[in-house]
């Protein structure tokens, strides 16, 4: 089986080749490593691809926003099955550059769609956490309203659920969205909260609190989120009139990945204070356009309809990650020296 993903140099998209590649999967990676963070580590991660996919890894560089560039791209490539990951990351940068985020998560939706379509494939695609908004009744369900989004990335994405909603509905497309919630692991993104405390803790800097510190987070193990993805690869939902996870009767489902554990902030700092060695001076600041308090994911759907079961805790997930981050620091500063 061949599995087209796409944000294939991004950080989930990264370990999720890398599982179907270790189970014997084919896989193309499409991403245009665009600088909205370090292209580095995601040059890195495609060489780690390459290296142990051998001849079932294929890489294509180019932007899933182009229609016309992105059939030019895969014209002559058999696809089986597609994980679309890729999209304009960050609910912060969707203040500054909005027209980058209607771009890439609706244009670039758009066009995943219409080559599940004429491909007749089934498709998993991220959606977010995000799209709950000021929602207050916690733990978020995925039979919530989601009419209430903070940012313009929110609002792509439940735009994203929509579309995926009328394909089905006109297609009979077999298609999953999957709202993440805070993930972190090793090939994490330089732009989120453990990469960019990790990164001032050793510097000895400061490290900037929003929420004054009284914010929670579902912070999820990278490897919990890929067996979530995954699972719902191999299982695409039934065209049976039945209802779907999310509402739907068509073949198309929305589930919560998450560790449906609530974690305070200030836990996770203390964690990566005692994974590195060393205090961390904060910077208490307000809350930031956008941002919600709280995040807790009920996975009870997930659970129910494919066996999903986070295993990785922050006790052990948070080590991991900084054990990793000063691995890969280390080996790149090697690299420049030779």
């Amino acid at each position: 089986m061949t599995t087209l993903v796409t944000g294939g140099a991004g950080f989930i998209g990264f370990h999720t080749s890398e599982r179907l590649l270790a189970r014997g999967g084919r896989v193309i990676g499409v991403d245009s490593v665009n600088s909205y963070y370090d292209p580095r580590i995601k040059q890195d991660r495609v060489a780690r691809l390459r290296e142990r996919g051998g001849d079932r890894y294929r890489f294509v560089q180019v932007d899933f926003a182009d229609h016309a560039a992105l059939l030019a791209a895969l014209d002559d490539a058999e696809v089986d099955n597609i994980v679309h990951l890729g999209a304009q990351a960050g609910v912060r940068y969707s203040i500054e550059n909005p027209h980058a985020y209607v771009q890439a998560n609706l244009v670039g939706h758009l066009n995943l769609l219409e080559l599940a379509r004429a491909r007749r494939v089934p498709m998993v695609y991220a959606s977010s956490s995000s799209v709950y908004g000021g929602n207050e009744k916690l733990p978020f369900r995925v039979e919530d309203r989601v009419d209430h989004p903070l940012s313009l990335y929110a609002a792509t994405k439940k735009a994203d659920e929509l579309m995926s909603e009328t394909y089905a509905h006109l297609y009979r497309l077999p298609l999953t969205g999957l709202r993440f919630f805070t993930v972190y692991g090793p090939w994490g993104r330089p732009d989120m909260m453990m990469w960019l405390f990790t990164c001032a803790i050793l510097a000895g800097e400061p490290i900037q609190v929003f929420g004054e510190g009284n914010m929670r987070r579902d912070f999820t193990f990278i490897d919990d989120i890929v067996s979530g993805v995954v699972a719902c690869h191999d299982n695409p939902p039934p065209d049976n009139g039945e209802e779907k996870a999310g509402g739907s009767r068509s073949p198309h489902r929305l589930y919560n990945i998450g560790n449906s554990r609530s974690e305070e902030l200030t836990r996770v700092i203390e964690l990566l204070e005692q994974a590195i060695g060393r205090k961390a001076e904060q910077r208490l600041l307000p809350m930031q356009p956008g941002d919600v308090r709280d995040t807790f994911a009920d996975v009870s759907a997930i659970s129910r309809d494919l066996g999903y079961a986070p295993a990785t805790t922050i006790d052990e997930g948070v080590p991991r990650f900084v054990e990793w981050y000063m691995d890969y620091h280390g080996a790149r500063r090697g690299a420049r020296r030779s």
